[in-house]
């Protein structure tokens, strides 16, 4: 005979009833068959696990200490298979986000909101990081998805992107700039203004946004500082230190702390969407998919 886990759970019912019989009908197996099992299991280990009465029975020494492992391997092979239910179902595990404050607050919060409704198991876990932070934390496995702009192909090697929205480019000033008092803004007029952009050491992509939206101007763009995150930058705009260029999703951050204009000739919508790695998305991560969309659909 070769032990199997039912030999554990036989003899645990058995030792922890002290009766054969009780054990046998919390089991829904006959006693003879109970009986023969525990048998065959202490011929297998080559000693006595129970000292048998008429009535009852009681552990030996080896009995007791068996016990107390059998109990132990019982449990691991129970969390071994909740362990794996989890990956396979995503009912419960954990899903860690990369995201942009700027990009992702007319998303986030009630797509969030939605998904911790439908898999309150799954815990979620935010990290607000740069773009190529985030990409490679895609590579390595830190994260399961992130909400970007859609990156060049070169970076998208192993992952792919999938678009949730279009976001229309604004110029970001502060309520008493001289341009807020405008309908639009032209782009030869903004070139000439200091601008606050975000670190290029982090923000690469964003600085040859910069280059690409004012490349037609005749004028030298013009960097005043350079924050290293969203909430620097809206003070800096918001003391009078320049304009930036920023998404339009930047109100529900900054409210009436700055005003944003659009520009002529109106530049290019920003592609906002999901990266996740290519080899495919975890339940939690297709479930979180699935509420991002119905947010932006107004389901």
């Amino acid at each position: 005979m070769r032990m199997e886990l039912r030999h554990l759970r036989y003899f645990v019912a058995v030792a922890e009833a002290e009766n054969v019989s009780r054990a046998a009908l919390k089991l829904h197996v006959s006693q003879p068959a109970l009986s023969r099992q525990i048998r065959d299991l202490e011929d297998e280990l080559g000693f006595l696990l129970l000292e048998r009465s008429a009535k009852s029975v009681r552990l030996t020494d080896a009995g007791r200490v068996f016990l107390t492992e059998s109990c132990a391997v019982l449990q691991r092979a129970e969390d071994a298979v909740k362990a794996a239910r989890a990956v396979a179902t995503g009912s419960r595990s954990e899903l860690h986000i990369g995201y942009a404050p700027t990009l992702t607050a007319r998303i986030l919060p009630p797509a969030l909101r939605a998904f911790q409704t439908g898999m309150p198991g799954v815990r979620v876990n935010l990290h607000d990081v740069s773009t190529e932070e985030m990409l490679a934390g895609l590579h390595e496995g830190r994260l399961q998805i992130a909400f970007l702009v859609r990156p060049r192909a070169a970076a998208l090697r192993g992952l792919r992107f999938e678009e949730l929205m279009r976001d229309p480019l604004r110029l970001a000033v502060a309520p008493n700039h001289p341009f807020a008092r405008r309908r639009v803004v032209a782009l030869a007029d903004a070139v000439r203004e200091p601008f606050i952009a975000y670190s290029r050491k982090d923000y690469p992509d964003y600085h040859e946004l910069l280059a690409s939206v004012f490349s037609a101007t005749k004028g030298r763009l013009h960097i005043a500082e350079e924050p290293d995150g969203v909430s620097s930058l809206i003070s800096a705009i918001e003391a009078g230190n320049g304009v930036a260029l920023m998404p339009d999703s930047l109100a529900c951050i900054a409210g009436a702390r700055l005003k944003l204009l659009p520009l002529t000739p109106a530049p290019k919508s920003l592609s906002i969407g999901i990266v996740s790695p290519q080899t495919g998305r975890t339940t939690a991560a297709e479930s979180f998919l699935k509420c991002a969309k119905e947010v932006l659909s107004g389901k």
